[in-house]
């Protein structure tokens, strides 16, 4: 079949229209993680049959397909089967990611990298309180008024984690946080492997008016595991339920804070008001795996709000797409939506929350991070990723608020 094909000038300007588009790369994700464009969503090639209609819903929106792989150009064999699929707006990056690089592109390394850029420029421009794993240290050693919370997965935490931290993932930190630290005098750390859901749980807690002094660990586990410190493994402390009182706090913060940073509230009964043919539409639950299997607004997928603002090039692959975003808190949504918006994302809460008779039980996929048979091994995952990998990681992840600069698409704003 034949392709016709989009240059670098042509994406670089959607992106800067704020124009639906999925720059997709069609490689395995260990050489995607070498070198992409900020907006470029893997989904490799044997994965398209399985994942293309639930990652790029809509059949008609610009998609612009590259990636050659041992010698193989990617892009006839996917084209084919996005048409077999339906899709009717398929093009080829013209020159692919030489011809990309070639025009000025900018290339960036490892994954998720719209998100771990956007907590960068949040810490450069917000200036993040951070603690160094020695002070941390130093601070639990004297049994100091201190609590550490663990902003990312859970299964994470169980492989390692500081000690005595307690798991509190990403968009549960502001609605449980209270709970854990009632004392206002209490220091609350956050942590996570590297920076960025560090960086994004303690600015949350900052943003929704927390009482208390709160701090990132600098780095995370892996500065901890660079300062030659021991972490735990197989702990299992996670956050109380938020009593009624430290709930109304946390949703006038989030709410607060969703309102600055133009977030938009929508009643359950006009989430039809937001189909059109011409647009793409997300729609995500964020509360825990298991809230959502036990019932959820129908078409809401699970997504734990602080892993979507983590994958957002996962999730969200369609730049220009509109979100939307669901709880039974008025918590969870507010916040996530926040970074959302602050991200270039159009993004919409639902509001008032949803009564329990208006919530399913149908099978709605999660959003589940697959890769096809080469993985990119991160560096900060596992209990034994090498000093140099690590060191390195974090120097990558300092030098990316220039790349933003230099890259010019990415409408981030922050509030």
């Amino acid at each position: 079949m034949t392709i016709s094909t989009r240059s670098f000038a042509d994406v670089r300007r959607h992106l800067l229209a704020r124009d639906e588009i999925a720059l997709v790369d069609l490689r395995e994700e260990h050489p995607f993680a070498q070198a992409h464009p900020l907006w470029a969503a893997n989904l490799p090639l044997d994965l398209i049959e399985r994942d293309a209609a639930r990652r790029i819903p809509r059949r008609d929106v610009l998609i612009v397909l590259y990636g050659e792989q041992d010698g193989v150009d990617r892009v006839p064999a996917a084209a084919e089967r996005f048409a077999a699929l339906g899709y009717t707006n398929v093009h080829a990056l013209e020159g692919g990611l030489d011809g990309w690089r070639a025009a000025g592109g900018e290339l960036f390394r490892d994954v998720n990298v719209p998100s771990k850029s956007f907590g960068e420029l949040v810490e450069h421009e917000r200036h993040t309180p951070s603690l160094s794993a020695q002070e941390v240290k130093a601070l639990i050693d004297a049994k100091a008024d201190v609590v550490v919370l663990d902003a990312r997965r859970f299964d994470e935490y169980r492989t390692m984690s500081i000690p005595g931290a307690t798991s509190v993932p990403g968009a549960e930190l502001v609605l449980r946080a209270r709970e854990l630290a009632p004392d206002p005098k209490t220091q609350v750390i956050v942590n996570c492997a590297g920076r960025t859901r560090s960086i994004i749980g303690t600015q949350s807690l900052v943003n929704a008016g927390l009482p208390n002094p709160v701090a990132a660990l600098r780095n995370g586990t892996i500065g901890w595991k660079l300062a030659g410190q021991v972490l735990d493994t197989g702990a299992a402390r996670q956050a109380p339920d938020a009593s009624t009182s430290n709930r109304a706090a946390a949703q006038a913060g989030a709410r607060a804070v969703a309102e600055r940073a133009g977030v938009r509230w929508l009643a359950l009964d006009a989430l039809a008001s937001l189909d059109a043919s011409t647009r793409t539409v997300y729609r995500f639950d964020v509360r825990t795996p298991e809230e959502h299997a036990a019932g959820h607004l129908p078409g809401f997928a699970s997504a734990p709000g602080g892993q979507l603002v983590q994958e957002t090039d996962h999730a969200v692959p369609v730049r220009g797409a509109r979100i939307v975003l669901a709880d039974d808190d008025g918590v969870r949504a507010p916040m996530t939506a926040s970074w959302l918006a602050q991200m270039g994302w159009e993004v919409y809460v639902v509001d008032p929350l949803a009564p329990a008779s208006a919530r399913s039980e149908i099978d709605t996929p999660a959003v589940a991070h697959s890769v096809g048979a080469q993985r990119y091994r991160r560096p900060y995952e596992g209990t034994d990723a090498p000093p140099e990998a690590m060191q390195a990681y974090l120097d990558w992840e300092f030098g990316l608020v220039a790349q933003l600069a230099r890259d010019g698409t990415h409408h981030f704003k922050i509030v």
